[in-house]
């Protein structure tokens, strides 16, 4: 019962791991376990037989007390300088570059990306550009569960932030990875494009919201200025100001809150 119960969670864990981490967990223990083998084979360790202390007679010291004890003593066994061979060359599962299809070990994009693409093919400036976590979800519209939760979880590379080294470490994500779990999200580039704009006129909306609230409290403020400049006296002067603004007092109003706005 108890060999049920430990090989069922790990039975689970294999079931949510992706085919790709499982696989490069694999690769890494056929390694270890070859690498492991060898090294016994070739046996460069001492075996320690013919070895021996030696241990010296005991010293009599006076101990203060009215009494005096034994310290023993012991040599220390030296240490050998244990030549280490080097294990033999031998054959690995190796990954096919995507982009040339030759076989390599390991590369920066498939230790730090899960991308089976080697160092010679990598294109740091525009294939495999990376970019930053605000821009990922700036430009392609993704929430934080779409990034963190949705499988596989995206992988990414922490970085000094260039602007001030007091901020926090800057995620980095690969592009590539980003478009594709765009995609994901939207279905098509026609949609994530429609959402875009969409987004961007309740932007425009928002802020033609915010600044009528403004002009509004700024004709409350200042309506007493407003009033004595149309409802003062009946003179000439304000006749000839109301022709002027074609006797529209809303178009005077936005002439006079140019000074408060």
């Amino acid at each position: 019962m108890a060999s049920e119960e430990v090989t069922e969670p790990q039975q689970e864990e294999e079931k949510i791991l992706p085919a790709a981490v499982r696989a490069k967990i694999e690769r890494n223990r056929q390694r270890a376990l070859m690498l492991r083998q060898a090294r016994l084979a070739c046996r460069p360790y001492p075996t320690g037989e013919g070895m021996s202390t030696v241990k010296p007679p005991s010293r009599i010291v006076d101990s203060g007390g009215g009494f005096f004890i034994e310290e023993e003593q012991t040599e220390e066994k030296p240490v050998e300088n244990v030549v280490h061979q080097p294990g033999p060359v031998l054959e690995f599962d190796y990954l096919i570059c995507e982009e040339c299809g030759k076989d390599f070990m390991d590369s920066y994009l498939s230790n730090h990306f899960d991308l089976a693409v080697c160092d010679a093919c990598r294109d740091s400036e525009e294939k495999h550009k990376l970019i930053t976590r605000t821009e990922a979800k700036k430009e392609y519209l993704l929430k934080d569960c779409d990034i963190d939760k949705r499988e596989p979880v995206l992988k990414f590379i922490l970085k000094k932030n260039p602007h001030n080294s007091q901020w926090g470490d800057m995620k980095l994500y690969l592009k590539l990875q980003i478009v594709k779990r765009s995609l994901e999200v939207w279905d098509t580039e026609e949609a994530l494009e429609e959402a875009k704009e969409a987004r961007v006129d309740n932007r425009n909306k928002m802020k033609q919201k915010r600044f009528d609230k403004k002009v509004k409290g700024k004709v409350q403020s200042c309506g007493w200025y407003i009033n004595s400049y149309f409802m003062g006296e009946r003179t000439l002067a304000n006749e000839k100001r109301m022709q002027n603004y074609g006797g529209c007092k809303y178009l005077c109003v936005k002439v006079l809150l140019r000074a408060y706005i």
